[in-house]
């Protein structure tokens, strides 16, 4: 959550709301939420619903602390946080089924493009888990915890924590492997036009495209709502050059593919989540400085 000396120089007029209630906790977030990101993009199946949980996470452990939570091992109680927040916003949903039903309607991607890589494809069949198989396969197997580690994040005890890791690796080895489909013509269309006044800096263009209710989030920077507050985002990204963005899409949502100008054809060095709404930009959720996803990230071209 630190920001570098080049963001505040590059983003100028924008004001992190920084927590200031414990530094300690702070500089812990600061190093464990690339981790934490990895866990939770893998309980949701989607790098950015896990973004969004891991900011539910955090502001529940920085009310926690201002009410007097005494924290004796910063990185096991936030997992827990993280955990006990993924499994109430996956039962926040209609239903597990409701998620899993998404998956049948993916089809395969038969066009040949360019993708990332990375571990990106072990997200959608983690979904074929249960919550609790789910944590405990991500906890034990992705991120390293012992078993009695994962049983202290998951308030069990360690022989409950290995029948769980048991059924959930059973379930993992049969699950499908499954591709994202294409956007649908609108989303492409909108975002094509997007992309094409972002590189013609046409900015203008852009703002008439936003919701009044839009939403923006610089990812660990700031949050901004209205069209007004959001129209500055534009007049940062207008000071810097390092930028090229091409259409694209990621968990089958409209995403901005960012290239570096000068390295345009190895792999986007970072994405902007776009949701569009009755022909308007309503979310705009960019992450120029939450790189850590790019590791998750199962990117196509449009």
């Amino acid at each position: 959550m630190a920001l570098t000396a080049r963001a505040w120089k590059t983003w100028g007029d924008m004001k992190p709301d920084l927590p200031t209630t414990n530094a300690a906790l702070t500089a812990a977030l600061t190093t464990l939420r690339p981790d934490l990101h990895r866990f939770l993009s893998r309980m949701m199946g989607s790098v950015f619903d896990g973004e969004d949980v891991l900011q539910d996470a955090m502001l529940a452990a920085l009310r926690a602390i201002e009410t007097g939570a005494r924290v004796e091992n910063p990185r096991a109680w936030m997992f827990r946080i993280a955990r006990n927040t993924a499994l109430n916003a996956i039962r926040a949903r209609k239903s597990e089924q409701a998620m899993k039903s998404r998956l049948s309607h993916f089809k395969e991607v038969t066009q040949t493009l360019p993708v990332s890589g990375g571990t990106a494809d072990t997200l959608r069949p983690l979904m074929t888990l249960t919550p609790r198989q789910r944590s405990a396969v991500i906890l034990f197997d992705v991120l390293g915890y012992s078993a009695s580690e994962v049983a202290d994040i998951s308030d069990s005890s360690i022989d409950a924590v290995k029948s769980t890791l048991k059924r959930g690796r059973a379930a993992l080895r049969s699950a499908p492997s499954e591709q994202l489909g294409d956007l649908n013509d609108t989303d492409k269309v909108l975002l094509a036009r997007y992309t094409a006044c972002f590189n013609a800096h046409d900015f203008d263009t852009i703002r008439a495209m936003l919701a009044e209710e839009v939403a923006l989030d610089v990812v660990s920077i700031e949050h901004r709502t209205g069209a007004e507050a959001v129209g500055g985002y534009y007049s940062n990204y207008a000071k810097v050059t390092d930028w090229m963005m091409v259409p694209g899409h990621v968990d089958g949502t409209p995403t901005v593919l960012v290239f570096d100008r000068e390295k345009p054809g190895i792999a986007p060095v970072y994405v902007i989540r776009l949701t569009f709404s009755d022909q308007k930009l309503l979310r705009i959720q960019d992450f120029r400085y939450a790189r850590y996803v790019m590791q998750d990230v199962h990117w196509r071209r449009v």
